[in-house]
This record gives C-alpha cells, structure tokens and sequence, in this order.
C-alpha cells in the first residue's frame, strides 16, 4: 500500500510539473516576457516546484529528513543517474558555460549548503533567505549576460496562443496534482521506511530523489529518440542550483529545517563528491565531451551510492 502511494505520488507530481510549466511558459507569453527570460526564471522556477513542494510539506509535517534529502539526493540523481544514462546512450557535448559559469555556481550553492548545515544542524529562516538571494542574484546576472543566440530551443511558440480559459484548467489540474502527489509521496516514503525499519533520510535521499529526477529523465531520453540537439549539461546544474536556492531557500524561510548529522556526514558530502566528478570527467581524458565510457563512470558511482545508503 505503501509503495502504491509513492508510485502515485511520482505520478501526480509528473502530470502537476508538466501542467505548471506548460501554464507558467503560456501566461508569460501573455505578458510579452522574452524567451531568455522566460527559460531563466519561469521555466527553471516551474520545474523545481514539485520539489518545492514535497520539501515544504515533509517539513510542516515534521519529516525534515525528507525536506532537505530530497533535494540533496535529486542533485545527486541529476548527475550520477540522468547524465549517466543518457552520456550511455549518446554523446554529451560540454560548452564552455560549464566551466565559467554553470559548474562554479553550482558548486558554490554545494559549498555553501554544507558551511550553514555544520554550523548547526539547522538551515535557519537566514541561511534560506541567504539561498535565495543569491539565487536571485545569480538570475539576474547572467540574464544581463545573455544574448538571442542563449534562447531555450525547447520553449514551444504555440503555447502563446493558448486560451485563458485552458490556462486556468491547466493552473487548476497542476495545483491538484502537486497537492496531492506531494502528500501521497510523503506519507507513502515515511510509513515505508517504518515498514521496513529504515530512516526516512535513506528513503528520501534514494527513492523520493529518483522519483522527482524522472521528468528530468524522460525528457532528456525523449530528446533522444527525437534527435534533438537540446541536451545540455547546463539544463540539469541549473536544476540542481535552482533546487538549492529556490527549494531550500524558500522551504527554509517558512519553516527551518532540522538536519541530522547523518546527512551531514553522508549524503552532503556524496552530493560534493558527485558534483566533482563531473567537473573531472568534463575535463579529462578529452575535454568537453561526456561519451560512454565517462557515462557509465557515473551510472556506476551512483548505484555504489544508493548501495551504500541502504547498507
């Protein structure tokens, strides 16, 4: 029964995150806001809501296991599980934005997350505000910095001729959906882990964290088939700054986030580790490809990851 919640939760929160985005793109085309833009802040921000809300309702309901590992472990799962996968099933080109701007800001959110968990154990109303801040900071500056040819290909033009009338449906339909995804997966992850006697940090970090890194996933495998040159590196390290800064940030400000010192002293440090080894794959042997050997580097470190988290 359990199992059957969370298997529901994945799947409401995959239909709300597909209605948000396609609500979020249409209306904003309404107010006449650019394409740069609109990929920057609308779509990277829409993207990340499911996690924004299982992360808000696992922490007012008590789970902060759950509040801050599924962002940790869907980090992780952006690069040793996705990246990995679809660098084994085609050929990744790296840009130069991921070594001077994508990487190094993801890296700082990484580091800075670690300075306020140790400092404490608490991600504080501050330490949130700080996150997001810096977030938006980080927004504004590279949109400064970017140029028509920055434009995100994967923005459909039709959706600025949808309806009001189907806008709102759509607003309706993703606002039932991340509901109630977000309170079946929570209370399907906690009462499994008591079922099987295990934390609610193990669950969060492995099973949550796959299922909200499944978008990500399937859009990159349907990029695929379709033989799209959308892939980018750069789409799934803006989704893990955006799930540190947006996601914390704010589940932090509304209510602060108790972290234990298990996730301090595992599942942070593998998100660092993680983070690393992407950098070093980037970089060597060849530069500025990720091919299939390098993918299943990742593939690999992410299952020794998921075994030694349920060891």
């Amino acid at each position: 029964m359990n199992l059957a919640l969370i298997f529901l939760g994945f799947f409401l929160l995959v239909i709300g995150g597909e209605f948000i985005v396609r609500s979020s793109i249409a209306i904003s085309f309404k107010f006449n806001i650019s394409k740069i833009v609109i990929g920057m802040t609308v779509v990277a921000f829409a993207t990340s809501l499911p996690e924004l809300i299982v992360s808000l309702n696992a922490a007012i309901n008590g789970s902060p296991s759950i509040a801050i590992n599924n962002v940790i472990g869907s980090n992780i799962a952006n690069i040793g599980l996705v990246l990995g996968i679809i660098s084994i099933l085609t050929s990744i080109r790296v840009d130069n934005t991921f070594y001077n701007k994508d990487w190094p800001v993801m890296f700082a959110f990484s580091i800075l997350l670690i300075l306020f968990s140790i400092n404490d154990s608490v991600l504080t109303q501050i330490e949130g505000g700080v996150l997001l801040f810096l977030l938006i900071v980080f927004i504004i500056y590279f949109l400064k910095k970017s140029s028509n040819k920055d434009v995100n290909d994967d923005i459909d033009n039709k959706l600025s001729f949808v309806s009001n009338t189907k806008i709102i449906i759509w607003i309706f339909l993703s606002s039932l959906s991340l509901y109630f995804g977000a309170e079946f997966l929570v209370d399907g992850a906690v009462n499994f882990a008591k079922q099987i006697n295990i934390s609610e940090a193990v669950i969060s970090v492995s099973i949550v964290a796959i299922g909200t890194s499944i978008p990500e996933l399937a859009a990159s495998i349907i990029a695929i088939v379709k033989k799209e040159k959308g892939l980018s590196v750069g789409n799934l390290i803006g989704s893990n700054i955006f799930n540190i800064g947006s996601v914390l940030g704010i589940t932090a400000i509304i209510k602060p986030i108790q972290i234990t010192q298990e996730i301090i002293d595992r599942d942070i440090i593998w998100m660092l580790f993680f983070a690393i080894l992407l950098f070093v794959l980037a970089l060597l042997p060849k530069r500025n490809k990720l091919s299939r050997f390098k993918g299943f580097i990742m593939l690999l470190s992410y299952f020794y990851f998921i075994f030694i988290v349920f060891m």
